[in-house]
């Protein structure tokens, strides 16, 4: 058999690829079918198997054609996908080059917006919480939105309807299209970078009706963070009533409308005027009431005992002092007497008529303390014959303090005596 019938994988493979290339029909696919084996490739490839009930073909989604997809697909999602069919020469295997794809049912928009939802609840920005309190009385308020929509002549026309006394600063912005979300975000910092300097006090952001596409740049992730990351108070005011979107869910305060943020936004000046013109009544009736009680205490008082008759006053206190007076006569009365009876007593004292006595007494009583003191004193031992023995000063009360050779000294009555030691015996005998 002649070698040259036969090719090489290479070229059979890619044969094969040069003929599905070229088939027209095969260029441009519309294919629906269920996502199993998904993997998103480091350098933002998808790659993954579409199949349903009875077979699945291999596909591949490049970044350049996922980068703008608004959800991320899992395993068991359905899809519908467009795109064209080729062949992979290095494994011999055919594959769908997928360039669009969107969820079959749901819709691609709809997952993106729960995914977005699921993930900004987990992180806390939607927690209650965190909301910052919308002034009561506004400054100024800043709008970010469209300088051209309906909803800024609504808001505006609102504002200026209920409380025409507070200012209004826009930071137009767009509000649809792929550079929407961009810039909506941008325009929100750039209010809180000069909310000191304007006195911002709220800040609406918002847009009005249209389909969630229009309405889509409010369920971006960077709107989000811009109005949850805003230090001033946001209201968020996009679409009707029934349009809710990831903004509603991060802002302050939702408005179901942008005429109602507005109503939200300001109080309305006829009900503050007339809460003041209730409590300038109320005033003017507690003042009333507060100067016909002091009017009725002042009569009081001009009417009262002690300034129509003042002297009755004094008349007590009079009566008070007389009865002071004269407890403190009789108290002194009775000192004086107390001292005149003592002092008699003294003078009739049988020691002051007879001073003799006591000095008798004293003299008997000095003899026999120096009685005493004679008993007491060591010197008189040594009149009955007793001595004094000591040591280098120290009077000796016993021979184990001394050995022979010792030094002593006997003090006698009359004089002392230094001996030396020549032996040392107790009483028994013993030495």
């Amino acid at each position: 058999m002649n070698n040259n019938n036969y090719v090489t994988v290479s070229e059979i493979n890619k044969y094969i690829k040069e003929i599905i290339s070229e088939d027209y029909l095969l260029r441009k696919v519309y294919l629906k079918g269920e996502i199993s084996n998904f993997k998103a490739h480091s350098r933002g490839h998808y790659y993954f198997t579409l199949k349903d009930e009875n077979s699945r073909i291999a596909a591949v989604m490049f970044s350049f054609n996922n980068r703008n997809m608004r959800f991320i697909p899992n395993d068991g999602m359905k899809v519908l996908v467009s795109g064209k069919i080729d062949v992979y020469e290095a494994s011999g295997a055919y594959q769908i080059y997928v360039e669009e794809m969107m969820e079959d049912g749901i819709g691609a928009l709809y997952v993106a917006f729960e995914q977005l939802k699921e993930k900004l609840s987990k992180e806390g920005l939607f927690d209650k919480a965190k909301k910052k309190k919308i002034r009561r009385i506004p400054r100024r308020i800043g709008i970010v939105t469209s300088p051209t929509g309906a909803a800024i002549k609504d808001i505006l026309t609102t504002i200026k309807r209920r409380f025409p006394i507070c200012e209004t600063i826009l930071f137009p912005a767009l509000v649809q299209g792929n550079e929407a979300a961009n810039d909506i975000a941008k325009k929100i910092k750039m209010a809180n970078e000069v909310k000191d300097i304007y006195n911002i006090d709220t800040l609406i952001v918002g847009r009005g009706g249209g389909s969630l596409e229009d309405l889509w740049p409010f369920n971006e992730e960077v709107v989000a963070r811009a109005i949850y990351d805003s230090e001033i108070p946001v209201i968020s005011a996009v679409g009707h009533e029934i349009d809710i979107t990831i903004s509603d869910y991060v802002a302050d305060l939702r408005a179901p409308t942008p005429t109602a943020a507005g109503e939200l936004a300001v109080p309305d000046i006829n009900t503050i005027i007339t809460y003041l013109d209730t409590a300038r009544g109320r005033c003017y009736t507690a003042l009333n009431n507060i100067i016909s009680n002091n009017y009725t205490k002042l009569d009081n008082i001009k009417n009262s005992y002690i300034l129509t008759k003042p002297m009755m006053m004094y008349e007590i206190k009079e009566q008070k002092l007389d009865t002071l007076i004269d407890r403190l006569d009789k108290a002194i009365i009775k000192i004086l007497d107390n001292i005149k009876i003592k002092l008699y007593s003294i003078n009739n004292s049988y020691i002051i008529n007879n001073p003799s006595v006591l000095y008798k007494f004293s003299k008997q009583k000095l003899a026999h303390i120096i009685s005493q003191l004679e008993v007491l004193n060591p010197l008189n031992t040594l009149n009955r014959g007793y001595a004094i023995v000591r040591e280098n000063d120290k009077v000796l009360s016993s021979i184990k303090k001394i050995k022979s050779g010792d030094l002593i000294t006997s003090e006698l009555k009359d004089g002392f005596i230094t001996s030396k030691v020549v032996e040392v015996g107790e009483k028994n005998g013993k030495e």
